[in-house]
């Protein structure tokens, strides 16, 4: 055992003071640990009211992205119907190069004879 005799000890009120500035501090501590987490619930309560409201944008953007899929679906059937309408176009202006050219033969052998005529009688 240790022999606490020959040396001297604090006072018993100075044990006390002690002893009543920790509890003071402890006290003092604990009131500013209960504003901390007060102001953590506040903190929390606000981050589930956002998350609430992040969530009501993220399912209309999920629907905003199935309503571009339904269009984008039907742009490409417009596109593919605009496609074969240039093609019958094209079957057409091919149809009719063919059934002018005999006309435009026509045409040229025509104004060959009639300024062959002109040249022969001066006109």
């Amino acid at each position: 055992m240790v022999d606490r005799t020959g040396r001297g000890t604090r006072p018993t009120q100075q044990r006390i003071r002690n002893l009543a500035q920790a509890a003071l501090n402890a006290d003092q501590t604990v009131g500013q640990l209960d504003g901390v987490i007060t102001t953590l619930g506040a903190t929390l309560s606000d981050l589930d009211t956002s998350i609430k409201g992040l969530d009501h944008t993220l399912a209309r953007f999920n629907d905003t992205i199935g309503s571009i899929d339904t269009l984008a679906e039907r742009l490409i059937e417009v596109g593919d119907r605009l496609n074969n309408v240039v093609d019958r176009v094209e079957v057409l202006l091919g149809v009719g190069e063919v059934a002018v050219s005999p006309i435009a033969a026509t045409e040229n052998a025509v104004r060959g004879a009639i300024n062959a005529v002109r040249n022969r009688t001066g006109l």
